[in-house]
């Protein structure tokens, strides 16, 4: 459906991953289960964490905040894809599309900084150890949080608000299975100079700066790794390092590839690729990489199944 380029865009159509029928029953499924093992392993996370009292320390309060952000994110982006194949309806209102737009942008912009700031807590755990637990106290960690969350939607707010204002549309369906601000972009004929240039600040400030501040940090961790002289003292500083690290690559590979590229009509099919590996794949995969490979998250794991076993056995 095509709209007159001064005709104010009430509804927008979300075609979603697949324009082929057969294919769209599949893609709910494969959704789905995405959906379903995004909630169960960050909710296990975050019940862990808040249950074990060995795990009450800032990396794992910093994990809890990781995943919070990754239920919302996921929830937000994905819910669409589930409601529109039940009740066969692909469409949203405008005002939606964009609360949608502006809350996604915000929570890639929270989970960038939270992750800078799990950046300056292993930072100090490995060049300061002796420091680390007057360092990064509840205090200080309850501000990086709080700075993290608040600031990531302090900074989209502007952008929000200029897209909000666009008063014609080129076309009214999008490209896409969420309502992102690539796609969005594209289908205005409203001036978009403002606009391009609060999209490159808030790039500084919820990417760029963001990236620097979290992998400058492991330069300093690489060369005090490098200056240990045991072996096994220098597995035991990468092993606290490795799962964050992993993360962060993932993360920031899904980023530069879906929007650190020139803007044109066949990049939107590999853009919804990129997309949905950030905000399905990456989500799903960061509870599995922090407890595969984390030994105190596995045994916090089992004595809270022990905890919850004993009174079940009490009471048979």
């Amino acid at each position: 459906m095509n709209v007159a380029n001064n005709t104010v865009v009430t509804y927008f159509i979300i075609k979603g991953i697949s324009d082929t029928p057969s294919l769209q029953a599949l893609a709910f499924v494969l959704v789905l289960l995405i959906y379903i093992i995004i909630l169960g392993g960050n909710m296990t996370i975050f019940l862990v964490v808040c249950l074990d009292h060995h795990l009450h320390t800032p990396m794992y309060f910093f994990l809890c905040n990781l995943s919070i952000l990754d239920i919302f994110s996921s929830t937000v982006t994905l819910h669409k894809i589930l409601l529109s194949f039940l009740s066969g309806d692909n469409t949203v209102s405008s005002h939606v599309c964009i609360c949608q737009m502006f809350i996604f942008i915000s929570l890639v912009g929270n989970e960038l900084m939270m992750l800078t700031a799990m950046s300056y807590d292993r930072y100090v755990a490995v060049c300061n150890p002796l420091l680390y637990s007057s360092v990064m106290g509840p205090d200080v960690c309850s501000a990086l949080a709080s700075i993290c969350w608040v600031f990531g939607f302090i900074e989209s707010a502007p952008l929000f608000i200029l897209i909000y204002r666009f008063s014609c549309y080129k076309s009214n369906i999008i490209n896409h299975f969420f309502c992102d601000i690539v796609p969005i972009m594209q289908l205005t004929c409203s001036d978009t100079s403002l606009t391009n240039l609060l999209i490159f600040i808030c790039g500084l400030f919820l990417s760029i700066f963001p990236f620097m501040f979290t992998f400058i940090p492991y330069v300093f961790i690489i060369i005090a790794i490098l200056k240990i002289h045991s072996s096994s003292g220098k597995h035991k500083a990468f092993y606290t390092c490795s799962s964050h690290l992993t993360v962060v690559v993932f993360l920031y590979t899904t980023l530069i590839c879906q929007y650190m590229r020139p803007i044109s009509v066949d990049s939107l099919e590999s853009s919804k690729l990129f997309s949905l590996f950030n905000t399905a794949a990456v989500p799903m995969l960061n509870p599995l990489i922090y407890s595969l490979k984390n030994k105190d998250v596995k045994a916090s794991l089992r004595r809270v199944c022990r905890k919850t076993d004993k009174p079940r056995k009490r009471h048979n």
